[in-house]
């Protein structure tokens, strides 16, 4: 059974709701105006021993076919976890892939991954990076069999599972733990909720631009409703994304992606699912010239959201506040030594 304790965090001086699950040793730390996450814990109970397996295994690069790319490789831990610069991510082989690394963070209040929400646990999201040609190009059963070659992964997998066998649900389940804990609330907008902090007055302002025109599809505190959108972008005929669509072939899912979490926009860089805007004064840009009309547009989008010179500057003030210096920084989310 869940059971929910208040329990003061010193270190920030505010307090953190804290979930512990039964067969747990871990708890999910998060501030008490975050929602309840959608992860059921229960069924993955959170250990420390299968989140430092998890680590490692994020690290390495034994689960790439020629042992050259790890899930760090897109998903850098000093960039929230994405791949900064980069307009796709990259592979083995000098492989591209199909779209711009997405940031992970905050997955526990997730319930689908991928830009095209093709993924809807979890625990298994892994697989598809490992498995595709262009990433990591490796059968999942034969990463298994090389892992359980190592007397060091023996050893790591005895302390999470009780026993030294590796197998692909073990590692995907491990792979998620480590996954889950990396929480990102500690930007210059949580200290402002906490009362630590207050935003300049361009900050003030942008926040309520942000409230007028953004947070519909971008809700606090997470700023994102993790849900999917047509947001007006063209037709990308190069890598031929229509995105929920190349899955379901459903009218209605035409050009719908995932909405991202605005948190942490100074790192994240490129925007959108293909990486096309470098800047945010492009994705701006974009909302007010550049949305292309069809049939599943998001209906806030149907006019486009003008700002001016000085609003650009304030909202653009207050994104910024959304950003983790401590998240970037934090040695528990980095590679073992």
């Amino acid at each position: 059974m869940i059971k929910s304790i208040l329990k003061p965090f010193l270190a920030i001086s505010f307090l953190l709701l804290i979930f512990s699950y039964s067969l747990q040793d871990l708890s999910l730390i998060y501030p008490s105006y975050f929602p309840k996450p959608i992860y059921d814990f229960k069924k993955n109970p959170l250990k420390s021993s299968t989140v430092q397996l998890g680590r490692k295994l994020f690290y390495d690069p034994i689960l790439s076919r020629d042992h050259t790319i790890s899930c760090s490789s897109c998903h850098l831990s000093n960039q929230a976890f994405s791949h900064a610069g980069n307009h796709l991510s990259k592979g083995i082989e000098d492989g591209i892939g199909d779209r711009n690394s997405p940031a992970i963070f905050n997955l526990a209040w997730q319930k689908t991954f991928m830009w095209d929400g093709s993924v809807v646990n979890i625990d298994v999201q892994a697989l598809a990076p490992i498995n595709h040609p262009k990433e990591m190009g490796e059968d999942i059963n034969v990463a298994v069999r090389r892992i359980n070659k190592s007397k060091e992964y023996k050893t790591l997998f005895y302390k999470s599972f009780g026993d030294s066998l590796a197998t692909s649900e073990r590692l995907m389940k491990a792979l998620s733990q480590f996954q889950l804990t990396i929480v990102s609330a500690n930007s210059k907008y949580d200290k402002v909720k906490q009362g630590k902090e207050t935003f300049t007055q361009s900050e003030k302002n942008g926040y309520q631009l942000f409230k007028q025109k953004c947070s519909s599809c971008h809700q606090e505190p997470l700023f994102s409703t993790y849900e999917f959108a047509n947001n007006g972008l063209s037709y990308n005929a190069e890598l031929k994304d229509y995105g929920k669509w190349n899955k379901t072939f459903e009218p209605t899912d035409k050009m719908m992606f995932k909405i991202p979490s605005l948190r942490n926009l100074a790192f994240t860089y490129p925007y959108m699912h293909d990486g096309r805007f470098q800047t945010l004064y492009e994705v701006l840009e974009h909302y007010e010239k550049g949305i292309e009309k069809s049939p599943t547009l998001s209906k806030q989008l149907e006019k486009p959201i003008v700002f001016t010179t000085k609003e650009k500057e304030d909202l653009l003030a207050f994104l910024a506040t959304l950003s983790d210096s401590v998240l970037v920084s934090n040695e528990e989310y980095q590679k073992t030594k």
